[in-house]
């Protein structure tokens, strides 16, 4: 179709491979992490050179936290590190932020520094930088469904008026445009529980290389291979 986009408005990424990026170079695994965030701040600036709209970064799921508490502790304190040190420089270069996934249920003073910057970046329109933290998608659709529930319950929504529109407007990313195009690095090929709903029409790229390598000319390269593909939605 001549219509089509050829380059995504959304881009998600699950960002995969720190840990065996730190192996191959005998290194602690938090180093891979360390470096891993260092690559997140530079792909969220390439992501803004190159015209993508809004870029979702997986960075906790609600199955991380089976992790061993050292390196729980380590990611989140890598995250403090990030808001302190690289949210002023993102909102100097017009880049809102968002999170997503159940993160007031971390620390108190982690959830205060994430309020900060919400506030501190919420006029912000150059491009959106999502963070999906301690994010589950099962667990963002089912609360949607619990929302509906309880509208049916009280009378102001009948069960045979729902409508797939009515589930994705109580999803965290109902502000956003819908996700185009999602990858995953260092070779895995599965979803881990991210952006499910959101997923369902999106091109899927699985690249073999590991997070802290990826960088500006690999988001290239993904933007250019979406300008090639054909979205049918189903259709013909």
């Amino acid at each position: 179709m001549s219509d089509q986009p050829t380059s995504p408005r959304h881009v998600a990424i699950i960002m995969d491979g720190n840990g065996r990026w730190a192996k191959k170079r005998l290194l602690p695994r938090m180093a891979g992490h360390k470096k891993g965030v260092d690559t997140a701040k530079q792909v969220a600036y390439a992501a803004l050179d190159l015209g993508v709209e809004v870029l979702t970064l997986y960075a906790f799921s609600t199955e991380n936290w089976a992790r061993p508490e050292e390196e729980v502790s380590g990611l989140m304190g890598l995250l403090k590190i990030f808001i302190q040190r690289d949210v002023r420089e993102l909102s100097e270069r017009g880049v809102r932020l968002k999170v997503i996934g159940n993160w007031r249920a971390l620390a108190p003073d982690l959830v205060v520094l994430i309020e900060d910057a919400l506030t501190q970046t919420a006029g912000n329109t150059a491009s959106t930088l999502v963070i999906a933290l301690n994010y589950g998608s099962q667990a963002e659709i089912t609360a949607s469904v619990r929302r509906l529930a309880e509208q049916v319950k009280a009378g102001a929504l009948k069960p045979d008026a729902i409508t797939a529109d009515h589930i994705a407007q109580g999803l965290e990313t109902a502000d956003l445009p819908p996700l185009d195009l999602l990858i995953r690095t260092s070779g895995e090929v599965r979803l881990s529980n991210f952006l499910l709903w959101q997923a369902a029409y999106a091109e899927m790229l699985f690249v073999e290389t590991l997070w802290p390598d990826f960088g500006k000319a690999e988001l290239a390269a993904a933007l250019d291979g979406f300008g090639e593909r054909e979205r049918r939605y189903g259709g013909l």
